[in-house]
């Protein structure tokens, strides 16, 4: 298979909330809005990928147990405190792994779970293996 492009899905319950929360408190830039005016999708740039919001889910339906968004960052104890001060639900503190990186783990409207992390300057994702 040769996957030329990818992105991840999110139905969200309330559409007009969460593309508040990704477009406005997380400051995610938009890639491209698509589809009817009064129910539009909006796919966002998430690093080297996309994330799309459209159409909603069941007021039913929860936020699935194993779906995470990994989102590396610059400073994470600042996104953490920024994002505390914006109302967002912080799940854990940002704290060291044992493999290294620097994590805080927040919930987006729906409890989708987000992990936010930094690479320190000394871990071996930043060195250049060659």
């Amino acid at each position: 298979m040769e996957v030329l492009s990818s992105r991840v899905l999110l139905r969200p319950r309330d559409p007009t909330r969460s593309r508040r929360f990704y477009a406005e408190t997380l400051g995610l830039a938009v890639y491209r809005e698509f589809g009817p005016p009064d129910h539009p999708g909006v796919v966002f740039f998430l690093g080297q990928g996309f994330l799309e919001l459209s159409g909603s889910a069941p007021e039913q339906e929860r936020a699935a147990p194993g779906i995470r968004l990994w989102m590396q960052v610059r400073d994470v104890a600042y996104e953490e405190e920024r994002l505390r001060r914006a109302g967002v639900t912080v799940l854990r503190e940002a704290r060291q792994e044992p493999w290294g990186l620097i994590e805080a783990w927040i919930a987006d409207p729906d409890g989708h779970r987000i992990v936010l992390v930094q690479v320190p300057a000394d871990h071996p994702l930043r060195r250049d293996p060659r």
